[in-house]
């Protein structure tokens, strides 16, 4: 193969930059097109009814596009890469919009901010919050628009402090999140691996990691503590000290990577809630959260689940917690697929109420597309 003349080269490099730099002069008018679009929308939505608080966060539309754009991609960028920058851009016009707060468990640099940026966006206001009672608590004082708490990992099961939550609260589900949990293993730059005694994390962590360190360092003492950005907080000043947590964690806190990907299941997930005041409306692609509580009797449960294998309704999900009511009295936590207003969840729920006590829609919402 003959080399080509370095002439040749420049002459078409010169060319395809040229035609980038038109490709970056339309992107750029389009985008901001977009954003007066968008500014127009708010508008329009103030002058509708000057006296009521107008809704700009709409979770089944931004489903739908970020749906649209995922079925509609022909490369060479992968579908997830080109719904992560429409999310962005969707994020800043909204921005332009409403900014919106959003209270999350923190704090910061926890893998539930990841969470909340990935739904939101980088241009959301996030609010790092003490436990998932104070996340409930920001969302119904107004002081957040929206939250975001865990409720269930692939590994290590449901976050039972989020459950219970409902029982008390007025906040519906505005959408889920499902984010791949990558732990590291992390120490402050020029510690050595030799001198680590210790390593910290949360017990959910060291229990998603708990058979590589076994395999790779069995004499660490394991010291569980209240979140994984935590405990990259706690190590960044100690000599002997690792932490095991994200990528967001060590960023934030200027840690090092001893070990990558250290959790015992590579599909690791862990799934979170949004949580807000408003109902959602169908996107085409929705599950349905319902609490239900039963009367302690034989034949209980069946009679719970007999509607939806009579309607044909899928669950995705079904937890029992304690009920506040008395001794030995259980809620059932319920996810199904499809939307409330879909007529054969809504027969259900009309089911339920002849034959359970209480029958408490969590709210509807889209499934999580990204």
């Amino acid at each position: 193969m003959t080399a080509q003349d370095p002439k040749d080269t420049e002459a078409a490099l010169g060319a395809l930059r040229e035609r980038i730099d038109g490709i970056d002069l339309e992107l750029q008018r389009l985008l901001n097109a977009r954003a007066e679009a968008a500014q127009e929308v708010a508008r329009v939505k103030l002058e509708a009814d000057p006296t009521a608080e107008p809704v700009f966060y709409r979770p089944e539309r931004e489903a739908q596009v970020l749906s649209r754009v995922k079925a509609r991609n022909t490369g060479p960028m992968g579908d997830e890469e080109m719904a992560r920058l429409f999310r962005e851009i969707m994020s800043c016009c909204l921005a332009l919009e409403q900014p919106l707060t959003v209270a999350y468990l923190g704090p910061e640099g926890t893998f539930t901010e990841a969470a909340a940026i990935k739904h939101f966006g980088h241009f959301a206001l996030t609010r790092p919050m003490a436990s998932i009672a104070e996340v409930f608590r920001e969302v119904e004082s107004g002081s957040a628009h929206y939250g975001v708490v865990p409720v269930e990992n692939s590994t290590e099961g449901v976050v039972n402090h989020t459950l219970d939550s409902f029982m008390a609260s007025k906040l519906l589900i505005a959408g889920e999140v499902e984010l791949r949990i990558h732990h590291h293993l992390l120490v402050p730059p020029g510690v050595l691996p030799a001198a680590l005694t210790r390593v910290f994390s949360h017990q959910q962590s060291l229990a998603q990691c708990r058979y590589w360190l076994d395999a790779h360092w069995p004499k660490l003492e394991r010291i569980p503590v209240a979140s994984n950005a935590e405990a990259a907080a706690m190590v960044r000043r100690e000599s002997d000290a690792a932490a095991i947590a994200g990528e967001m964690a060590a960023e934030r806190y200027g840690l090092t990577r001893l070990a990558d990907n250290i959790e015992d299941q590579p599909d690791n997930t862990t799934r979170f809630l949004v949580l807000g005041r408003q109902r959602v409306l169908p996107s085409g692609r929705d599950k349905t959260t319902l609490l239900v509580s039963t009367r302690n009797e034989p034949g209980a449960l069946y009679q719970l689940l007999e509607p939806f294998h009579r309607h044909g309704i899928s669950l995705t999900r079904l937890e029992t917690r304690p009920s506040r009511a008395g001794n030995w009295s259980y809620v059932f936590f319920i996810d199904c697929e499809g939307h409330q207003d879909d007529p054969g969840v809504a027969q259900v729920i009309d089911e339920l109420r002849d034959i359970t006590i209480e029958v408490k829609s969590l709210g509807s919402y889209p499934r999580a597309v990204l």
